[in-house]
């Protein structure tokens, strides 16, 4: 029996998660008529996703959740050559060993989005190796490349941009095309895919793919982009001053990555509810009403946060971010793990001590001296006489005290402060 399926369209749409389709007038009833296969690609030119990529996991998402096949692809072979969609000069080449890594890495994340398993409507993983590596450039070009008009390709945008610049484009960068499109048609023979999802840069890529499927099998096969993930002045969002916002908990913590999201304009809260989280349209709704009305309060960047995070760190990371923000507003700092002070103190100082040192007794001013925080001892004792010397974000009282076992928040580490923001972490050996 058939699964119903429910219309996705109708919610993309509301949540202007559509930019463009291949047939905006029947591409809704024809997604209804019954369960469909689609994909979504994913170069993998860094072992992990970031926050660029969110957008084609949510949509691929909310097709499965709306009773269709959702196939994530992996493009190890792809990777190797590299996208020119939106580069103005060629990407470095990455050896076999090192997309085979990265795969893997991505594969994990995935998994954060949807359901895998071995029934039919399940999601699939796939890696476009696997059916690329074996073919030969004769095999290729006799099969694929014969359906391929030169004119055609050179129209697209990712092309002609390219073609205008003065390094040009290798005939490496120019084969991608090909290389991709015949994944749509691959897909389509091995699983029924029948729908290719992406960003808006994509869409020559994908409307390539469709022509190749007529030429190559007589079917006709729809394309759908999504509007890339921007800020209202235009620029990417997810960018940081370290670069990109990694989905990977140890490129970007699950603190750092909670408090990106806490600190977005209020003018981008509304289409993050939307986008970016499974919420409701009611829900969305009423969370914006209510930071309408108070948007000092910053709930709908918290509503934000908490979703977001939850996706893509699990509840465990969302626990761990929301500590740490407790934390770096003053609240107590005790019973917690090494690896939870750690990540939550990933960039801030430390001084290291043996076991027999803590026993004996170590002084408050040594340790931030010898952190780097404090320059002299003597800066340490003002900022206790001034009431900003913390352990632990307990302020000290006596600044003669020494640190012992007692001190320890976690296994092997204390934490100190100096004023507002100044930590460093005392870390036994």
């Amino acid at each position: 029996m058939t699964k119903p399926v429910s219309d996705v369209i109708a919610e993309l749409r509301w949540r202007k998660q559509i930019f463009q389709t291949t047939d905006d007038a029947n591409i809704s009833a024809w997604l209804m008529e019954k369960p469909r296969a689609l994909y979504a690609g994913f170069d993998p030119t860094a072992d992990s996703l970031h926050v660029g990529h969110l957008m084609a996991l949510m949509i691929l998402r909310r097709f499965q959740k709306a009773g269709h096949r959702p196939i994530a692809l992996v493009g190890g072979a792809t990777g190797m050559i590299g996208d020119p969609s939106g580069k103005s000069a060629e990407r470095k080449q990455l050896t076999p060993e090192t997309v085979a890594y990265n795969v893997e890495c991505i594969k994990k994340q995935v998994g954060r989005f949807l359901d895998f398993g071995d029934g039919p409507e399940d999601a699939v993983l796939v890696n476009n190796y696997d059916w690329l590596a074996n073919k030969t450039f004769i095999e290729f070009l006799r099969d694929v490349g014969k359906c391929f008009p030169v004119n055609a390709m050179l129209a697209k945008d990712s092309v002609k941009s390219r073609l205008e610049r003065e390094n040009g484009l290798s005939y490496t960068e120019f084969s991608y095309m090909l290389l991709q499109s015949y994944d749509f048609v691959h897909l389509y023979r091995e699983f029924g895919c029948e729908l290719q999802v992406g960003g808006s840069d994509q869409w020559g890529n994908i409307t390539t793919g469709i022509d190749l499927a007529r030429r190559m099998e007589g079917v006709q096969l729809y394309g759908m982009t999504a509007p890339l993930l921007t800020k209202s002045d235009g620029t990417k969002m997810g960018k940081t001053e370290s670069g990109a916002l990694w989905l990977d908990a140890e490129k970007c913590s699950p603190y750092q990555f909670y408090q990106y999201w806490m600190n977005v304009e209020d003018s981008e809260v509304v289409k993050l509810l939307s986008l970016m989280t499974d919420l409701e349209q009611e829900e969305v709704e009423s969370i914006t009403a209510a930071h309408l009305e108070a948007p000092e309060k910053r709930f709908g960047q918290r509503r934000a946060a908490e979703e977001i995070t939850r996706l893509v760190h699990g509840d465990e990371g969302l626990a761990a971010a929301q500590k740490a923000t407790e934390i770096f507003f003053g609240a107590e700092i005790k019973d917690l793990k090494d690896e939870q002070l750690r990540s939550i103190f990933k960039d801030v100082p430390s001084a290291e001590f043996t076991r027999a040192e803590l026993e004996a007794g170590i002084g408050i001013g040594d340790a931030l001296v010898k952190s780097g925080v404090a320059k002299t001892k003597s800066d340490v004792r003002r900022a206790s006489e001034q009431g900003g010397l913390y352990v632990n974000n307990q302020r000290v009282a006596d600044i003669r005290e020494p640190l012992t076992a007692a001190n320890l928040a976690s296994e092997s580490t204390i934490v100190l402060r100096m004023g507002k923001k100044k930590y460093s972490l005392v870390v036994i050996r």
